[in-house]
Parts: structure tokens; C-alpha cells; sequence
């Protein structure tokens, strides 16, 4: 019986490493499809698709914490890890979800450059979400948060300046709040991988 209470950490891992891996492919495809705006609703339902796989690993994870006596590190800690990675690819996909629903019939150059800030942040996250199974080495964990909150401060920036251009474009205001909302969406996935890391700096300088 004690037996199978007693948790293989490592399954723990495997789940932080799936989530990040479906929030990755999540990221790039948003990428991908505002720099490259053709077939929006095929790929904005393969988006959806992939987060569907995500709730699916992050159920998962919640069964597996629910169940299992012993953890890897603090059980609020695993908690709010895996609800802060599973924000991050649910808010990709509300962002595609409205380029379908509001008809959006162009890309925007600072929504590109969202896109793009948000995969290097989702790709570091995975990195220092990885590296948490070498929790006693955490100078890699702690340099990898860091750059983290550099990519959410460079999101900020992207953000007020492209919104800036936006209000002066001249678009009509039904657009400009469409892409406002959009904006905020892939900017605000930026803040969850920054959640992330403040969660993983935690767990380190608990156990280093």
C-alpha cells in the first residue's frame, strides 16, 4: 500500500514537460499564422486543437497531485505551476480565436513581434521548467527566470508602442478594440511565462 502512495518524481517532471511542450507548438503556430495570415480558420482550429491537448496533460497533472502522497517540492507550488503554464497556451489561443471571430483580415507588425516574444518566452519556460529536475543546481534555473522578465519587459514595450501606432493608424475604433483585445491577450500570455518564473525562482531558493 505504501508503495503506491510513494510518488515517481519523475512523473511530475514528465507533466511540467508536456505542458510546456503543447505550449510551445501553441506559440508558434500563433507565430506563424500572423506573419504568414492565409487559411486563418483551419489554423486557428489547430491551435484550438493543441490547447484541447493541453487541458487534457494539465487534467492530468491535477489527477496525478490529487492522488499522490508525496511530492517533488510543495503541493501549492506544483499547483500553481501547472495552472500558470496551462494559462499561457489558453490565452494563445483566445488571441487566434478572436483573429477568426472578429474577422480579421490582416496581420498587424507588432502582433508579429507579440507572436514572436511570446515563443522565446514560452521556449525559455520550457527550458527552466526542465532544468527543475536538477533543482540542486540553480544558478541555469534562476539565469533562465531572468531572461524570462526580460522578454515580458520587452512584450511591455512592444505593447504601449504598438498600441500608440494603432490609435494613430487612422483604423476605424471597431478595429482598433479588436486588435487592442488581441494585443492584451498575447501580451498577458508574456505575464503568465513571468508567473512561471516567479513560481520556479520560489521553488529554488526554497530547496538550493
Amino acid at each position: 500500500m505504501l508503495q503506491k502512495l510513494m510518488p515517481k518524481s519523475d512523473e511530475f517532471f514528465d507533466d511540467f514537460d508536456a505542458q510546456c511542450a503543447v505550449t510551445v507548438e501553441g506559440a508558434k503556430m500563433l507565430h506563424a499564422l500572423l506573419s504568414d495570415y492565409k487559411d486563418v480558420a483551419a489554423r486557428v482550429q489547430a491551435l484550438k486543437d493543441v490547447e484541447h491537448k493541453g487541458d487534457e496533460v494539465t487534467h492530468r497533472a491535477f489527477n496525478r497531485l490529487h492522488q499522490q502522497f508525496i511530492t517533488p517540492f510543495d503541493r501549492t507550488q506544483i499547483h500553481t505551476l501547472l495552472g500558470r503554464i496551462d494559462d499561457v497556451l489558453d490565452l494563445t489561443n483566445a488571441a487566434a480565436a478572436r483573429l477568426h471571430y472578429y474577422e480579421i483580415q490582416s496581420s498587424l507588425p507588432d502582433a508579429v513581434e507579440l507572436a514572436r516574444l511570446l515563443v522565446l518566452s514560452a521556449e525559455k519556460v520550457r527550458e527552466v521548467v526542465a532544468a527543475l529536475r536538477l533543482i540542486k543546481q540553480p544558478q541555469q534555473i534562476l539565469d533562465g527566470c531572468k531572461a524570462i522578465k526580460k522578454l515580458e519587459t520587452q512584450a511591455d514595450e512592444v505593447l504601449r508602442a504598438g498600441m500608440g501606432r494603432l490609435f494613430k493608424s487612422g483604423a476605424d475604433p471597431l478595429t482598433i478594440i479588436k486588435w487592442k483585445e488581441i494585443y492584451d491577450l498575447i501580451e498577458t500570455a508574456t505575464d503568465k511565462c513571468l508567473s512561471v518564473a516567479n513560481v520556479i525562482e520560489g521553488v529554488v531558493l526554497e530547496h538550493s
